[in-house]
């Protein structure tokens, strides 16, 4: 299975996001793949205001069952986010359950003006009712497949399958 050029996504999505960026955008990137991504599109989109980052981790619905490690200074947001107008970057958009807890965990640091998603895949397979207001491409998975984003040692970003957790 051919899968797309991470690459040529990332340009993709910074020409589609260009005009929309005005004083009130910023751009928060999701650990790890969502922030790889926020920072070559916030790079790439000149964007004034400086980039966010979060760990979601602790606000997920699976926080327990997965056993995942939550280290809150992971989470730096270093802009008041009442008003703004927010480009939540996640690398793969699959259940919604990530994008969720991110907007838990956005609103205990204000209101924002909005919050637009933007994604480098869509795998769908949705189990809440979150889509992406941007997004790179649709990508069909095989059952037991998990789509990732890679960076390699010179920073290029790549799409690849690996073998699920739960499969």
């Amino acid at each position: 299975m051919k899968l797309p050029d991470a690459e040529k996504l990332c340009e993709q999505l910074a020409a589609e996001l260009r005009p929309r960026i005005d004083a009130k955008s910023a751009m928060i990137g999701l650990y790890t793949g969502g922030a790889w991504l926020a920072e070559r599109l916030h790079k790439l989109l000149d964007m004034k205001s400086p980039l966010g980052l979060m760990d979601i981790a602790f606000y997920r619905d699976d926080y327990h069952a997965q056993g995942l490690h939550h280290d809150p200074k992971r989470t730096r947001i270093p802009f008041d986010v009442n008003g703004r107008d927010l480009l939540l970057v996640d690398d793969v958009l699959y259940t919604g359950r990530t994008v969720r807890a991110a907007m838990n965990e956005l609103f205990d640091y204000g209101r924002p003006g909005s919050i637009s998603l933007v994604v480098l895949a869509d795998r769908g397979g949705r189990e809440l009712p979150i889509c992406a207001q941007h997004c790179g491409a649709r990508v069909e998975v095989p059952a037991g497949m998990r789509l990732r984003l890679t960076r390699a040692d010179d920073g290029r970003l790549a799409l690849a399958l690996e073998p699920s957790r739960a499969a």
